[in-house]
């Protein structure tokens, strides 16, 4: 087909302006954020609901793929295409200029649209004393409140569970090829698709509602994550509990909105600094917490000592990033870094990965960024866990950890962080998966890929610290730990050893997580990384029977799904 009919309809529905072209003028919207690329006829930037529906129209009148795409904070590739083996044109649709947000029954509840970041979010609900169903993202920032939706993220609050709401207004193409927009906001706006979009679009709805059966959080979570006894998981991404409409979805319907459930801030936080070096310590604090205090934590972060190293060298210049422009400034940061990659990445006289290097060198210039406090635990305790409690959960946890470590006189201490202490924490664990791969990247000739693995483990699970059997460890320069350790959801970014076949390592990795009873992918979608499981696989046909978004996930087929039969 050729592609100047396609790209002039595209320039009469958004303007020249809000389409890319060219392998220069895509490429940073063809690559993963960490890994995979492909080729990609197009990159639209509709800036309002209605282009974004008629750019959807353009695309399945000419029988284009559609891939989905915000802030492109995926560790999966399943926001990029992937390789150039698609059988029609690839069209990438970037949401992240829709990013109005509003406030429903007294902020009690949110309407966002396709490219609002929670970093956002939070600044909305501030002022009302309410808190989104996540925070900053834990292994990449500026991530949009959809996308943890589509992608059911867990992020790092213990109580909320992953993002999940069965209240969205999202388009597909149905068995017939036709596309359609379904409207399960339980808000009426009208029933031709311009008379929703139009009255969404201009406020012309009821901003209070009236309580609906549909849920719009993961509500039941508190239960789940509690029961350390169960022999399972308490959430994963092919949970096929929270596969609904948007939620799960991964990018295999156009998400126009999402109505979403927000929380009450608490009166009073606390955040404790715990290192041990015998991991048994931390295990009892999850099981006595969950199992026995009335209060569950707000945030609990697992750090190992080996990560935190990374982090505070190599995630420096994140964190002073986040501190002097705040999180929703970073994707557009990371938009320009990678366009000015892909030009200077050509010139033959500057190394590679120039960009990363002047970053790396100029923060060295700025004064320490972790509090001495925070160091001296490191250099005493390999194992360290960020506690941040609430209100009544707060004495609950002095109690504890007095009677742990000064009564009992277990190996290990706590700090009862100063706000300085607590934000400095956060920001080192938050920097931490970008900081692994800025490693990688600046030391790729003496090291080889780098394998990231987000996992969820059983809830009784006592021997969540890996040993790694020989012929898995030969392979591995660096294992780096970190997670939400509440949830035993853990990140494992493993540094290979020049040479080591990452695909084999893989392979094998994964073999020994199955062995676990662990679940993988736990908060990132299967992307072009993992093969999605049965249950997964039949509800993303369902979602989409011909195929149009984003086909080959999933270790799915990439070809074009012509009848109903074929779900």
């Amino acid at each position: 087909m050729q592609s100047a009919p396609i790209i002039n309809a595209f320039k009469r529905v958004l303007g020249e302006s809000n389409i890319a072209v060219g392998q220069r003028q895509t490429e940073h919207y063809r690559k993963g954020w960490r890994s995979g690329e492909g080729e990609a006829l197009a990159v639209l930037f509709p800036h309002t609901l209605m282009q974004y529906w008629e750019a959807l129209k353009v695309c399945v009148e000419y029988n284009c793929i559609i891939i989905m795409q915000a802030a492109k904070t995926g560790l999966t590739e399943g926001s990029t295409p992937s390789g150039e083996d698609y059988d029609r044109p690839v069209v990438v649709i970037n949401t992240l200029a829709m990013d109005d947000i509003v406030l429903l029954n007294k902020g009690k509840q949110v309407l966002s649209f396709p490219g609002a970041t929670l970093f956002k979010l939070e600044k909305v609900l501030k002022p009302l004393g309410r808190a989104p169903h996540s925070v900053i993202g834990s292994s990449c920032l500026g991530a949009s409140i959809v996308g943890g939706v589509a992608n059911n993220s867990g992020g790092a609050l213990v109580k909320r569970g992953p993002a999940y709401t069965e209240l969205s207004l999202f388009a597909h193409v149905d068995q017939n090829g036709e596309l359609t927009l379904v409207n399960h906001l339980g808000i009426d706006l009208g029933e031709t698709p311009e008379e929703i979009i139009g009255n969404l679009s201009s406020g012309n709805y009821p901003t209070t509602l009236p309580a609906t059966e549909k849920k719009a959080s993961a509500s039941d979570y508190v239960h789940i994550v509690r029961d350390v006894n169960a022999d399972t998981p308490g959430r994963f991404n092919a949970d096929p509990t929270r596969l609904y409409e948007a939620s799960g979805c991964a990018g295999k319907i156009a998400v126009f909105a999402v109505r979403l459930d927000t929380f009450e801030v608490p009166k009073k936080e606390q955040t404790f600094y715990i290192g041990t070096n015998d991991a048994a310590v931390l295990t009892r604090i999850r099981r006595e917490i969950l199992s026995q205090f009335d209060n569950v934590p707000e945030v609990g972060e697992y750090l190992h000592r080996e990560m935190f190293d990374i982090a505070d060298i190599y995630g420096k210049d994140t964190i002073l990033s986040i501190q002097r422009l705040g999180t929703d400034s970073l994707p557009k940061m990371f938009a320009l870094k990678g366009r000015v990659d892909g030009v200077l990445n050509k010139l033959p006289l500057l190394p590679p990965y120039f960009s990363d290097r002047v970053m790396q060198f100029g923060s060295k210039f700025f004064p320490d960024q972790i509090p001495q406090s925070l160091r001296t635990f490191r250099n005493k305790y390999e194992h360290h866990l960020i506690l941040k409690m609430s209100d009544g959960g707060i004495e609950e946890a002095k109690a504890l950890l007095s009677k742990l470590f000064t009564q009992e006189q277990l190996d290990g201490g706590y700090i009862e962080c100063s706000d300085e202490e607590a934000a400095k924490a956060f920001l080192l664990r938050f920097a931490a998966a970008g900081a692994a791969v800025r490693y990688q990247t600046l030391h790729h000739k003496q090291v080889g890929d780098i394998l990231a693995l987000d996992i969820a483990l059983r809830r009784n699970d006592e021997f969540w610290v890996e040993k790694l059997p020989a012929h898995i460890a030969m392979h591995v320069e660096k294992p780096l730990y970190y997670g939400h350790f509440f949830c035993h959801v853990f990140h494992q970014d493993y540094i290979l050893k020049k040479g080591s076949d990452a695909k084999k390592v893989k392979a094998d990795m994964l073999a020994l997580l199955d062995s676990r009873g662990a679940k993988y992918p736990a908060e990132h979608n299967v992307g072009h990384l993992y093969e999605a499981e049965d249950t997964l696989q039949q509800f993303y046909r369902e979602l989409d029977p011909t195929n149009t978004f984003n086909p080959g996930i999933g270790k799915m087929e990439k070809h074009k799904r012509n009848c109903s039969c074929c779900v």
